[in-house]
């Protein structure tokens, strides 16, 4: 069986030149090199990218879903990849052999829908909440999880054509949950490998222009869409009790109800919930689709 062929996407908004440069340097550095790099440019032309690239320049921002999304619906549709190795644009993969390893994995395992893997600064060090667990304590600890990480991580294509794409409505925030939910409803195994490390700056996610909102919002979308109608209740109330004792300040606090009350208002997309034998796979995988 031949192996699979890996096709790499990168959304850009162009505010990191140095960053893009160094990222895509590392990706022609591969000792197995990308059958298709797709670099999508969101509300940028790309036009000073010096790149091997397929460049894709939008008019309008779509968050990084939606550009995502323009990226592997052109790879989906040419037939050139297997896989599909997605990269933040301030991301840089620090090791040469990131897809061989990520080759091999998917040629093992044909169950084998998403790869996670290990974010971690430039000194090494990964934070808690780039796990993909509850039990956080030792980021080396691989295997099979239940969520991942949207800086760094493989898809696989036979997967996406199954399940769909990234739900672009989201805009920014909890996409991976609903691909990740998706995923293990269909079957398919999501596992995380540490040693797949994408180095990544020590940043905080409320950086970016309207995080309270959109997080509140899109917690309501994934509930609506994805969960069994007897936990979205509870689902909601665990994460509105937990914003209330972490928000840092009652301007964010507001920003999220103001959010979590467009995403009442603002159904996105047809419930499809998933089935409880799922509810009990994740449970059993030590993260139950509550927290």
């Amino acid at each position: 069986m031949p192996l699979p062929r890996i096709g790499v996407v990168v959304v850009t908004m162009g505010t990191r030149p140095g960053e893009l440069d160094a990222l895509l340097a590392s990706v022609a550095r591969q000792d197995v090199p990308a059958a298709r790099v797709v670099l999508v440019g969101n509300a940028t032309p790309l036009g000073d990218v010096v790149t091997e690239a397929t460049k894709v320049p939008l008019a309008e921002n779509l968050g990084c879903p939606g550009g995502r999304n323009v990226a592997l619906e052109l790879l989906r549709d040419s037939g050139d990849v297997d896989v599909v190795v997605e990269l933040d644009d301030d991301g840089l993969l620090v090791a040469d052999d990131v897809f061989r390893q990520v080759r091999r994995l998917f040629a093992e395992d044909p169950g084998l829908g998403i790869v996670g893997f290990r974010v971690a600064d430039e000194h090494g060090h990964t934070e808690r909440r780039w796990v993909p667990r509850l039990r956080a304590g030792d980021p080396m600890r691989g295997g099979e999880v239940t969520a991942f990480l949207g800086g760094g991580h493989a898809l696989s294509m036979p997967m996406l054509r199954r399940i769909g794409l990234w739900p672009a409505e989201f805009f920014f925030g909890h996409e991976e949950s609903d691909l990740a939910w998706r995923a293990l409803d269909d079957g398919w195994t999501i596992r995380y490998e540490p040693g797949l490390v994408l180095q990544h700056p020590r940043t905080s996610p409320a950086r970016h222009p309207g995080h309270y909102r959109h997080t509140a919002r899109n917690r309501v979308w994934l509930a609506h869409r994805r969960l069994p109608a007897p936990l979205v209740p509870v689902y909601l109330g665990a994460w509105a009790l937990l914003t209330f004792l972490r928000t840092p300040s009652p301007a964010a606090l507001r920003a999220w109800w103001g959010g979590f009350a467009e995403g009442v208002r603002r159904p996105c997309g047809p419930r499809l919930p998933m089935r409880w034998r799922t509810v009990w796979r994740m449970t059993r995988l030590g993260r139950p689709p509550l927290l």
